[in-house]
């Protein structure tokens, strides 16, 4: 079991794909890319050996955060944007928990953006699945925080104005330990990104290209055409150079602070090292979809260890009780700047 696990209690029996089916009607739109994250994910779980109620999934508000009455855990549907929050207050009670937050990119990046960029910043050890079909899906299709420039939808019928969110950056600037992206319609790639999640000990954002078919149906299909899909998406690999093309005859080249698309054999090909504590190479990485769909990386950008905010917390909690003792939640209340007003 890995160093993020070790606490978790394990399963007693083996586990299989049916344990983690609930007994609820799964309801999302017929063809929507949820079904095929949730099978994944079901499929996935019975590989970390934990008891299932020691595994809990928080969510927030969108189509995504239904996501907790599917799974036979322990669960929580919060409220708009806050599901990062509600996940920190229990990994760090209770390190014998496996926490996983499912949200949608209108629910962590507007009204949950802060609770997104302190949850990664203080690496508290929870894994954050964000489904990012750039729309709002739940409210019927208006323009979300990472809907291009020029978006037609609801709520901007001339074309959006904003400029959006990257959340790879985002996440990778929040100097976030863990940052993938991957997609639904790829069960193997996706299942990967979520065995490294998993055993990554601190916060781990997992961006999930999630095809919505009624708002904005595909969306993703560059990466999903056969014609052109090696073209467009490079698949990075810890420690291999950055190839890709039918034939992978492509490679990343760096070009200044940039890259360039060149071939195997030129000097200066980019060998992708994720585990750097050094977050420009991902950064530079992330941006290479901008304008949308010139070519997209996806795996894993970073994976660079540091103490997570829960070992940090508790060890100070440990180093008081040593020191003064467990204490006295009446002491407390009753005692230093409080005041009675007859």
């Amino acid at each position: 079991m890995s160093e993020a696990l070790a606490l978790v209690p394990k399963s007693e029996v083996k586990l299989g794909l049916k344990d983690f089916k609930t007994d609820q009607e799964v309801r999302w739109c017929p063809g929507c890319g949820d079904y095929a994250i949730l099978a994944a994910v079901q499929s996935f779980m019975p590989e970390l050996g934990i008891k299932r109620e020691n595994t809990v999934f928080i969510s927030g508000i969108g189509c995504s955060s239904r996501f907790p009455y599917y799974m036979n855990t322990y669960g929580f549907h919060s409220i708009h944007g806050r599901a990062p929050a509600i996940a920190t207050g229990l990994a760090s009670a209770r390190e014998d928990l496996s926490v996983w937050v499912v949200t949608g990119d209108g629910d962590s990046l507007s009204i949950g953006g802060n609770h997104l960029i302190h949850a990664l910043r203080r690496n508290v050890n929870i894994k954050i699945l964000m489904f990012n079909n750039r729309i709002y899906g739940l409210t019927k299709g208006q323009y979300s925080p990472t809907s291009e420039t020029g978006k037609i939808t609801k709520s901007s019928p001339m074309g959006s104005v904003d400029s959006p969110f990257n959340p790879i950056s985002l996440a990778i600037g929040a100097e976030a330990s863990f940052v993938a992206r991957t997609l639904d319609s790829d069960r193997q790639h996706l299942q990967s990104v979520l065995r490294q999640a998993a055993q990554h000990r601190g916060a781990a954002l997992v961006e999930i290209y999630q095809n919505c078919n009624i708002f904005n149906d595909n969306a993703f299909e560059p990466m999903k055409d056969p014609d052109v899909r090696d073209d467009v998406t490079i698949r990075l690999e810890h420690g291999q150079p950055i190839l890709f093309g039918k034939e992978r005859e492509k490679a990343l080249v760096r070009d200044g602070f940039g890259f360039k698309v060149g071939a195997p054999g030129d000097a200066d090909v980019v060998v992708h090292d994720a585990e750097t504590t050094d977050p420009s190479l991902a950064f530079a990485l992330s941006r290479l979809d901008q304008p949308a769909f010139t070519h997209v990386p996806i795996g894993v950008f970073r994976s660079a260890p540091r103490p997570a905010y829960d070992e940090l917390l508790n060890g100070q909690v440990g180093e008081a009780k040593a020191q003064k003792g467990r204490g006295s939640l009446t002491d407390l209340l009753q005692g230093g700047d409080t005041w009675r007003v007859d």
